[in-house]
Protein backbone atom coordinates (compact mmCIF):
# COMPACT_ATOMS: atom_id res chain seq x y z
CA UNK A 1 0.00 0.00 0.00
CA UNK A 2 0.94 3.89 -0.24
CA UNK A 3 0.47 5.93 2.36
CA UNK A 4 2.44 8.78 0.97
CA UNK A 5 -0.17 12.09 1.85
CA UNK A 6 -0.28 14.68 4.42
CA UNK A 7 -0.99 12.89 8.16
CA UNK A 8 -0.73 9.45 9.50
CA UNK A 9 -4.78 8.73 9.05
CA UNK A 10 -5.30 8.98 12.99
CA UNK A 11 -5.30 12.62 13.73
CA UNK A 12 -2.30 13.35 14.21
CA UNK A 13 0.25 16.44 12.74
CA UNK A 14 2.88 14.44 11.38
CA UNK A 15 3.23 17.37 8.40
CA UNK A 16 5.95 16.35 5.70
CA UNK A 17 7.57 19.17 5.04
CA UNK A 18 11.48 19.49 3.80
CA UNK A 19 11.91 23.04 4.12
CA UNK A 20 14.19 24.13 7.34
CA UNK A 21 12.08 27.40 7.97
CA UNK A 22 9.92 27.63 10.94
CA UNK A 23 6.04 28.39 10.13
CA UNK A 24 5.67 31.85 9.26
CA UNK A 25 3.38 32.86 12.15
CA UNK A 26 5.92 30.58 14.53
CA UNK A 27 9.16 32.53 14.56
CA UNK A 28 9.13 34.84 11.29
CA UNK A 29 12.13 35.41 9.82
CA UNK A 30 13.87 33.67 13.17
CA UNK A 31 15.36 30.17 14.21
CA UNK A 32 14.20 27.41 15.54
CA UNK A 33 16.60 24.49 17.17
CA UNK A 34 15.37 21.47 15.55
CA UNK A 35 14.41 18.52 17.59
CA UNK A 36 17.45 16.06 17.12
CA UNK A 37 17.00 12.30 15.96
CA UNK A 38 18.82 9.81 14.88
CA UNK A 39 17.94 6.44 12.93
CA UNK A 40 19.10 3.47 10.58
CA UNK A 41 18.40 1.77 7.27
CA UNK A 42 18.94 -1.51 8.65
CA UNK A 43 19.59 -3.55 5.44
CA UNK A 44 20.36 -7.25 4.29
CA UNK A 45 20.53 -9.34 1.32
CA UNK A 46 17.62 -12.44 1.59
CA UNK A 47 15.91 -14.70 -0.27
CA UNK A 48 13.74 -12.07 -1.42
CA UNK A 49 16.69 -9.85 -2.40
CA UNK A 50 17.29 -6.60 -0.34
CA UNK A 51 15.54 -6.30 2.67
CA UNK A 52 15.17 -3.57 5.01
CA UNK A 53 13.58 -3.38 8.16
CA UNK A 54 10.37 -1.09 8.58
CA UNK A 55 8.44 -1.16 12.11
CA UNK A 56 4.95 -0.49 12.59
CA UNK A 57 3.42 2.38 15.96
CA UNK A 58 0.05 0.87 16.88
CA UNK A 59 -0.24 4.35 18.57
CA UNK A 60 0.08 6.36 15.01
CA UNK A 61 -1.25 3.44 12.88
CA UNK A 62 2.11 3.99 10.36
CA UNK A 63 4.95 2.17 9.42
CA UNK A 64 8.41 3.57 9.56
CA UNK A 65 11.90 3.39 9.82
CA UNK A 66 13.45 3.00 13.55
CA UNK A 67 14.33 6.21 14.70
CA UNK A 68 14.04 7.89 17.74
CA UNK A 69 14.91 11.46 19.80
CA UNK A 70 18.28 11.75 21.00
CA UNK A 71 18.55 12.31 24.70
CA UNK A 72 20.02 15.84 25.96
CA UNK A 73 23.71 15.59 25.46
CA UNK A 74 23.43 12.21 23.52
CA UNK A 75 26.16 11.47 20.76
CA UNK A 76 24.54 10.86 17.89
CA UNK A 77 26.29 8.47 16.74
CA UNK A 78 25.67 6.03 19.90
CA UNK A 79 21.93 7.91 20.08
CA UNK A 80 21.16 6.38 16.43
CA UNK A 81 22.43 3.34 17.81
CA UNK A 82 20.42 3.04 20.62
CA UNK A 83 17.32 4.08 19.72
CA UNK A 84 17.42 1.45 16.54
CA UNK A 85 18.12 -1.56 18.85
CA UNK A 86 15.35 -0.47 21.19
CA UNK A 87 12.55 -0.32 18.43
CA UNK A 88 13.58 -3.00 16.79
CA UNK A 89 15.85 -5.65 18.86
CA UNK A 90 18.64 -5.94 16.54
CA UNK A 91 21.89 -3.59 17.54
CA UNK A 92 23.18 -1.72 13.99
CA UNK A 93 26.42 -1.76 12.71
CA UNK A 94 26.54 1.84 11.12
CA UNK A 95 27.71 1.92 7.33
CA UNK A 96 27.60 5.36 5.30
CA UNK A 97 26.31 8.29 6.71
CA UNK A 98 22.60 9.37 4.72
CA UNK A 99 21.52 13.19 3.99
CA UNK A 100 19.88 14.10 6.98
CA UNK A 101 16.10 14.89 6.80
CA UNK A 102 14.49 17.85 8.30
CA UNK A 103 10.43 18.15 8.83
CA UNK A 104 8.06 19.41 10.57
CA UNK A 105 6.54 17.71 13.89
CA UNK A 106 3.56 19.78 15.52
CA UNK A 107 4.96 22.65 13.55
CA UNK A 108 8.31 22.14 15.41
CA UNK A 109 11.31 21.62 13.42
CA UNK A 110 12.77 17.92 13.71
CA UNK A 111 16.16 17.11 12.28
CA UNK A 112 16.99 13.16 12.02
CA UNK A 113 20.46 11.99 11.19
CA UNK A 114 20.39 8.82 9.55
CA UNK A 115 23.28 5.86 8.59
CA UNK A 116 22.95 2.58 6.83
CA UNK A 117 23.59 0.21 8.91
CA UNK A 118 23.89 -3.53 9.03
CA UNK A 119 22.43 -5.94 11.81
CA UNK A 120 25.43 -7.39 14.09
CA UNK A 121 25.03 -10.75 14.80
CA UNK A 122 23.21 -13.56 13.13
CA UNK A 123 21.79 -11.84 10.13
CA UNK A 124 18.78 -9.90 11.39
CA UNK A 125 16.70 -12.83 13.06
CA UNK A 126 14.13 -10.57 14.58
CA UNK A 127 13.11 -11.67 18.30
CA UNK A 128 11.24 -8.54 19.31
CA UNK A 129 8.26 -8.74 21.59
CA UNK A 130 5.25 -6.18 20.73
CA UNK A 131 4.75 -3.51 23.16
CA UNK A 132 2.33 -0.34 23.48
CA UNK A 133 4.95 1.66 21.01
CA UNK A 134 6.21 -1.17 18.15
CA UNK A 135 3.78 -3.62 17.44
CA UNK A 136 5.56 -5.06 14.78
CA UNK A 137 9.12 -4.93 13.41
CA UNK A 138 9.82 -6.48 9.30
CA UNK A 139 12.49 -7.10 7.19
CA UNK A 140 10.54 -5.76 3.81
CA UNK A 141 12.00 -5.94 0.15
CA UNK A 142 12.85 -2.40 -0.52
CA UNK A 143 10.60 -1.90 -3.50
CA UNK A 144 7.50 -2.82 -1.17
CA UNK A 145 8.91 -0.87 1.65
CA UNK A 146 8.87 2.17 -0.91
CA UNK A 147 5.34 1.76 -0.98
CA UNK A 148 4.32 0.43 2.79
CA UNK A 149 6.08 3.48 4.36
CA UNK A 150 3.70 6.35 5.37
CA UNK A 151 5.89 9.27 5.36
CA UNK A 152 7.69 11.02 2.26
CA UNK A 153 10.48 11.42 4.20
CA UNK A 154 11.14 8.15 5.11
CA UNK A 155 10.73 6.95 1.64
CA UNK A 156 13.07 10.14 0.51
CA UNK A 157 15.74 8.28 3.25
CA UNK A 158 15.46 4.78 1.51
CA UNK A 159 16.05 6.44 -1.97
CA UNK A 160 19.04 7.88 -0.38
CA UNK A 161 20.59 4.76 0.71
CA UNK A 162 19.77 2.93 -2.79
CA UNK A 163 21.83 5.77 -4.49
CA UNK A 164 25.23 4.44 -3.00
CA UNK A 165 26.63 1.39 -2.44
CA UNK A 166 25.04 -0.17 0.66
CA UNK A 167 28.79 -2.51 1.64
CA UNK A 168 31.58 -0.13 3.25
CA UNK A 169 33.77 0.08 5.45
CA UNK A 170 35.08 2.72 7.47
CA UNK A 171 38.69 4.51 8.14
CA UNK A 172 38.31 6.72 11.61
CA UNK A 173 41.05 9.14 11.65
CA UNK A 174 41.42 10.60 14.89
CA UNK A 175 43.75 13.71 16.38
CA UNK A 176 45.04 12.36 19.54
CA UNK A 177 42.66 13.72 22.55
CA UNK A 178 43.64 16.59 25.06
CA UNK A 179 47.32 16.09 26.40
CA UNK A 180 47.85 19.95 27.79
CA UNK A 181 49.94 22.51 26.42
CA UNK A 182 53.26 21.23 24.90
CA UNK A 183 55.47 23.74 26.06
CA UNK A 184 54.17 23.34 29.61
CA UNK A 185 55.77 19.70 29.37
CA UNK A 186 59.46 19.30 30.31
CA UNK A 187 59.89 15.41 29.64
CA UNK A 188 60.35 14.01 25.99
CA UNK A 189 57.19 15.34 23.91
CA UNK A 190 56.21 11.09 22.88
CA UNK A 191 56.26 10.44 26.46
CA UNK A 192 53.67 13.61 27.02
CA UNK A 193 50.12 12.29 28.77
CA UNK A 194 46.64 12.88 28.10
CA UNK A 195 45.08 15.51 30.58
CA UNK A 196 42.00 15.29 32.67
CA UNK A 197 39.84 16.24 29.65
CA UNK A 198 41.30 13.91 27.57
CA UNK A 199 41.48 10.97 29.97
CA UNK A 200 37.65 11.24 30.13
CA UNK A 201 37.27 11.92 26.12
CA UNK A 202 39.02 8.53 26.09
CA UNK A 203 36.53 6.72 28.15
CA UNK A 204 33.44 8.01 26.30
CA UNK A 205 35.00 7.19 22.97
CA UNK A 206 34.60 3.29 22.97
CA UNK A 207 31.27 3.72 22.80
CA UNK A 208 31.45 5.60 20.05
CA UNK A 209 33.70 3.25 18.06
CA UNK A 210 32.05 0.48 19.08
CA UNK A 211 29.53 1.52 16.62
CA UNK A 212 31.32 1.36 13.76
CA UNK A 213 32.36 -2.28 14.83
CA UNK A 214 35.55 -4.13 16.24
CA UNK A 215 37.77 -1.75 13.84
CA UNK A 216 41.64 -2.60 14.37
CA UNK A 217 44.06 0.64 15.56
CA UNK A 218 47.09 2.13 13.78
CA UNK A 219 48.28 4.61 15.77
CA UNK A 220 51.17 7.25 16.52
CA UNK A 221 53.68 5.83 19.29
CA UNK A 222 53.25 9.12 21.00
CA UNK A 223 51.90 8.44 24.47
CA UNK A 224 49.15 10.79 23.59
CA UNK A 225 47.97 8.50 20.91
CA UNK A 226 48.10 5.40 22.27
CA UNK A 227 46.25 6.61 25.83
CA UNK A 228 43.86 8.25 23.64
CA UNK A 229 42.64 4.44 21.97
CA UNK A 230 43.61 2.14 24.92
CA UNK A 231 39.84 1.70 27.01
CA UNK A 232 38.53 1.05 23.49
CA UNK A 233 41.73 -1.66 22.68
CA UNK A 234 41.08 -3.07 26.08
CA UNK A 235 37.52 -2.92 26.21
CA UNK A 236 37.00 -4.49 22.84
CA UNK A 237 39.70 -6.50 22.43
CA UNK A 238 40.86 -4.59 19.51
CA UNK A 239 44.61 -4.98 18.40
CA UNK A 240 46.35 -2.26 18.21
CA UNK A 241 49.74 -1.22 16.40
CA UNK A 242 51.78 2.00 16.45
CA UNK A 243 53.32 3.72 13.50
CA UNK A 244 56.41 5.02 13.11
CA UNK A 245 55.16 7.28 9.95
CA UNK A 246 52.47 8.65 11.69
CA UNK A 247 54.47 9.55 14.96
CA UNK A 248 55.35 13.28 14.97
CA UNK A 249 58.33 14.24 17.44
CA UNK A 250 59.87 11.23 16.70
CA UNK A 251 62.78 12.03 19.16
CA UNK A 252 63.24 15.66 17.55
CA UNK A 253 63.97 14.29 14.22
CA UNK A 254 60.31 15.67 12.97
CA UNK A 255 58.05 13.73 10.72
CA UNK A 256 57.95 12.35 7.11
CA UNK A 257 54.87 13.66 4.54
CA UNK A 258 55.26 11.89 2.23
CA UNK A 259 55.96 8.11 4.50
CA UNK A 260 53.19 9.04 6.13
CA UNK A 261 51.01 9.68 3.56
CA UNK A 262 52.33 6.32 1.93
CA UNK A 263 51.52 4.33 4.87
CA UNK A 264 48.20 6.12 5.20
CA UNK A 265 47.39 5.38 1.60
CA UNK A 266 48.00 1.30 2.45
CA UNK A 267 45.89 1.41 5.67
CA UNK A 268 43.31 2.55 3.26
CA UNK A 269 43.99 -0.28 -0.04
CA UNK A 270 43.97 -2.63 3.20
CA UNK A 271 39.91 -2.06 2.58
CA UNK A 272 39.86 -2.58 6.20
CA UNK A 273 37.56 -1.07 9.07
CA UNK A 274 40.32 0.86 11.07
CA UNK A 275 41.17 3.78 13.22
CA UNK A 276 43.90 5.69 13.09
CA UNK A 277 45.11 8.21 15.26
CA UNK A 278 47.62 10.85 14.59
CA UNK A 279 48.74 14.47 15.40
CA UNK A 280 47.29 17.46 14.27
CA UNK A 281 50.07 18.29 12.00
CA UNK A 282 49.45 15.58 9.65
CA UNK A 283 45.19 14.89 9.86
CA UNK A 284 45.27 17.46 6.44
CA UNK A 285 48.06 15.80 4.86
CA UNK A 286 46.14 12.02 5.13
CA UNK A 287 43.06 13.50 4.34
CA UNK A 288 44.16 14.70 1.40
CA UNK A 289 45.65 11.52 0.59
CA UNK A 290 42.68 9.39 0.82
CA UNK A 291 40.20 12.31 -0.90
CA UNK A 292 42.59 12.12 -3.99
CA UNK A 293 42.81 7.94 -3.35
CA UNK A 294 38.78 8.01 -3.86
CA UNK A 295 38.96 10.91 -6.57
CA UNK A 296 36.74 12.86 -4.74
CA UNK A 297 36.86 17.04 -4.32
CA UNK A 298 39.05 18.16 -1.52
CA UNK A 299 37.30 20.28 1.30
CA UNK A 300 38.47 23.79 2.39
CA UNK A 301 38.62 22.70 6.43
CA UNK A 302 40.20 19.26 6.52
CA UNK A 303 41.89 19.83 9.78
CA UNK A 304 40.90 18.62 13.54
CA UNK A 305 40.93 19.85 16.73
CA UNK A 306 42.08 17.83 19.62
CA UNK A 307 39.37 15.13 20.68
CA UNK A 308 37.75 15.09 17.22
CA UNK A 309 37.96 12.53 14.13
CA UNK A 310 36.92 12.40 10.58
CA UNK A 311 34.83 8.98 9.07
CA UNK A 312 35.66 8.23 5.51
CA UNK A 313 33.10 5.31 4.13
CA UNK A 314 34.49 3.29 1.25
CA UNK A 315 33.26 1.50 -1.60
CA UNK A 316 34.18 -1.94 -1.98
CA UNK A 317 36.14 -0.81 -5.20
CA UNK A 318 37.87 2.16 -3.29
CA UNK A 319 35.25 4.87 -3.69
CA UNK A 320 34.26 7.55 -1.22
CA UNK A 321 30.44 6.95 -0.24
CA UNK A 322 30.74 9.33 2.91
CA UNK A 323 32.53 11.61 5.11
CA UNK A 324 31.62 12.86 8.11
CA UNK A 325 32.98 14.91 11.49
CA UNK A 326 32.66 14.27 14.88
CA UNK A 327 33.69 15.40 18.49
CA UNK A 328 34.21 12.32 20.77
CA UNK A 329 31.73 14.16 23.14
CA UNK A 330 28.99 16.48 20.92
Amino acid sequence: MSGHGTGSGNGTTDIRVTSAFPPRDTAVGGYLEPIRAGGAVLWRDGDRGREIVLIRRPGRGDWSLPKGKLKNGEHPITGAVREVEEETGLRPLLGRRLPPQRYLKNGWPKQVEWWAAVPEGDGGAIDYEPNEEIEAVEWVPVEEARERLTYDHDVQVVDNFRAGPAETFPIVLLRHLSAGEKRAWTGDDLLRPLDETGRADAAALPDVLAAYGRPRVVSSAAARCTESLLPYTVGFDAPMVTERALTVGRGGRGYDVDEARRVFAEIINERRPTVVCTHGELVPTLMAEALTLAGAPLSQQLGLRKGSFWVLHMSADGGLAGVERHDVRE
